[in-house]
């Protein structure tokens, strides 16, 4: 299937790694250039970044902090001056503080506020007259299961992707009328770098509530945000998609 994304150009934050370098592969398979941005360091965006090139993809690797406002805008000038547009943001960059609340730091409710739910605000806010100008656009935010339904232990990971259900169902109905969509992909437990450090008791548990009676692979999350991120998606607008093999039905 043709998904109408050659030609296109994204932003993917949190892009180094897991998710977020999943779902510029599956860009860069459609022919849609990439700007790749994480705080990680510059080694593992260029390692991402020849992937993507790989694919017969341009790219673009930026080194920085979703949480900073102002950066934010200068890197979406950047990628316009240096791929020519901007036309799909997908919101991805994401970390967790677990502790149940009675023994959360402020500090750790801080930091997951504003990376997960701040990070996607700066950068829509940054794109949003960008797609208005474009009359197209994408917009489409990496949550979680646990935004839906809360999870013992992350209180302040789970306000963050509820945050970021309202936010993206709010950019649906400011920019709609635009041409832009807005949506959100919620996976269950995927099978990442952050998922392979847990205790194996807690993956054993996702795969014991999934339907399906395994994690999801970075690659089967970073399809279903590109399909929303393309021409064969324009009429779909203030979703939340699961991808979680039934771990939340």
């Amino acid at each position: 299937m043709d998904l109408g994304l050659k030609g296109r150009i994204a932003l993917v934050t949190g892009a180094a790694r897991g998710i977020g370098a999943a779902i510029a592969r599956s860009l860069a398979r459609e022919q849609c250039d990439v700007a790749l941005l994480d705080l990680e360091g510059m080694a593992g965006l260029e390692e991402v970044a020849e992937e993507v090139r790989s694919l017969g993809a341009r790219a673009l690797v930026v080194e920085g902090d979703v949480r900073d406002a102002e950066a934010a805008v200068r890197t979406v000038q950047e990628i316009q001056k240096e791929l020519g547009g901007l036309d799909v943001l997908v919101a991805n960059a994401g970390i967790t503080r677990d502790a149940v609340i009675w023994k959360m730091e402020e500090e750790a409710w801080d930091e997951v506020i504003d990376v997960n739910l701040k990070g996607c605000f700066t950068f829509a806010r940054a794109v949003a007259p960008v797609l208005r100008e474009r009359s197209w656009g994408r917009i489409v935010a990496v949550a979680s299961i646990n935004g839906i339904r809360g999870k013992f232990g992350q209180s302040n990971y789970a306000a963050s992707k509820a945050g970021l259900i309202g936010l993206c169902k709010s950019l649906a109905r400011e920019l709609g009328r635009y041409g832009v969509t807005a949506n959100v992909v919620a996976p269950g437990m995927v099978r990442t770098e952050m998922a392979a450090g847990l205790p194996e008791r807690f993956t054993k548990a996702a795969m014991d509530e999934s339907v399906l009676g395994r994690l999801a692979e970075p690659e089967e999350v970073a399809d279903a945000v590109a399909f929303l991120c393309s021409e064969r998606a324009r009429h779909i607008t203030g979703e939340v998609v699961r991808v979680d093999g039934g771990q939340c039905i």
